[in-house]
């Protein structure tokens, strides 16, 4: 029925040393919920900083690439005009080298028959002699220079040639190291990225249970200013009616309930916690529901949180519990809509909000929320109070009341396993 694949839980579990609110087994003050918020929005400043210098740094990169393609765009030309100064050189050696061996068996065929001796002896003169034998001498000292400068010449544009091979590698290397550091550091914008939003949502959250608390403390609680205790001086007073299984009195404001009903007067388990589908899912799928179907408190507490539309989850709300003196949150996923605000204390006969994640809310049917297919109820405890926000995954559990059983069937609220 629903698909939790990534989303939600597999960033907040990657990142759970950073963004999961400390839980909490003592009461907190509206002092100490104020410095939260301060330090939530401390985090979310070093976040912006550290987006800001990745995109620089990003930015920083591909301008280095870009210079170094430049580069070895004209290291590639350089090295076609020096290979075509070789093959120019190589040619002209060729041809010299074949005058070379013309004169230089010219020269043999002379001295073979002769010819050479004639040449010489044939001066008139010392002077002519000398001018002869000079002339023969020249002609060979000439060709065999012309190819040394060759060969020089061909040695200095093969030097260049290596040269400028070795200079487009080492470009080419800084062009991959620029590549490579653009594709960690844009994977640390993308966790960057999605840290904002987290942290955004946690700072809409906890903004939402501060306003409430510091209405209702300034309400009820004047006196005691930071001192006030959340759960107990910051809440809406309103008529609690007890359950008919709640196992103790419930007269006044009443926040600590020793008993757990069903959320659901009926439901089917369809899947539950644990690892599935390479992510961890904190919480049980309740299904057998239709949409706009009512969700009650499954014990009696005080709603810390509020989260609307998200992604991965839809409206999820947050409810602080204690049952037999342990502080839980208790949590609600793929809600249609809510039927409680932030402050309110809640029993287990109070409709907190009806079960969505069907047609009218699933992104399968055109709607906002990407991890659900079909109407059900994502319904999950943790230890300790969690301030309207994510739960640590070592305290999650079994819902009580419910074994952690696919296929379980419930038909009452009151059904325990």
């Amino acid at each position: 029925m629903r698909k939790f694949v990534g989303g939600l839980f597999a960033f907040l579990f990657l990142f759970s040393s950073v963004l999961v609110v400390q839980a909490s087994e003592e009461e907190q003050t509206l002092g100490e919920l104020k410095a939260l918020y301060q330090e939530k929005l401390k985090e979310k400043e070093e976040n912006d900083n550290k987006s800001a210098a990745a995109k620089e740094e990003i930015a920083e990169n591909q301008a280095a690439i870009a210079e170094a393609e430049k580069e070895i765009h004209v290291a590639e030309g350089e090295m076609e005009v020096a290979q075509t100064a070789i093959d120019e050189s190589n040619t002209k050696i060729s041809e010299l080298t074949e005058q070379a061996d013309y004169v230089l068996r010219y020269l043999q065929e002379m001295q073979g028959n002769n010819a050479y001796v004639e040449y010489v002896s044939g001066a008139s003169t010392m002077t002519d002699f000398v001018m002869r034998v000079a002339v023969v001498e020249q002609l060979s000292d000439e060709i065999h220079r012309m190819m040394d400068d060759l060969d020089a010449e061909i040695k200095k544009n093969e030097e260049l040639k290596a040269e400028l091979e070795e200079k487009k590698a080492n470009l080419e290397k800084q062009r991959q190291s620029y590549q490579s550091t653009i594709a960690s550091r844009t994977n640390d914008l993308a966790n960057y990225d999605k840290y904002a939003l987290d942290i955004d949502t946690q700072i809409e959250s906890l903004k939402s249970k501060l306003d409430a608390a510091e209405t209702n403390c300034a309400l009820y609680a004047a006196s005691k200013g930071d001192d006030a205790i959340i759960s107990k001086d910051c809440v809406k007073p309103k008529p609690v009616t007890p359950p008919s299984n709640s196992g103790g009195s419930n007269s006044g404001i009443v926040i600590t309930n020793d008993s757990w009903l069903k959320p659901l007067t009926h439901g089917r388990i369809t899947s539950e916690v644990g690892y599935r589908w390479g992510s961890y899912h904190n919480a049980l799928d309740i299904g057998g529901n239709s949409e706009g179907t009512p969700v009650y408190a499954a014990a009696a507490g005080v709603v810390s949180g509020k989260i609307y539309r998200y992604s991965c989850g839809g409206n999820m709300l947050y409810i602080d519990v204690n049952v037999g003196g342990q502080a839980y949150t208790t949590y609600y996923y793929h809600l249609l809509n809510f039927n409680v605000e932030i402050g309110d204390v809640v029993d287990q006969n109070t409709v907190i909000g009806w079960v969505g994640g069907g047609p009218s809310t699933s992104s399968a049917y055109g709607g906002y929320d990407n991890c659900t297919t079909g109407a059900h109820l994502h319904f999950g405890v943790a230890r300790g109070y969690y301030n309207g926000y994510s739960v640590s995954r070592s305290n999650v559990i079994t819902p009580p009341g419910f074994p952690n059983t696919y296929g379980w069937s419930f038909y009452s609220r009151y059904d325990m396993y």
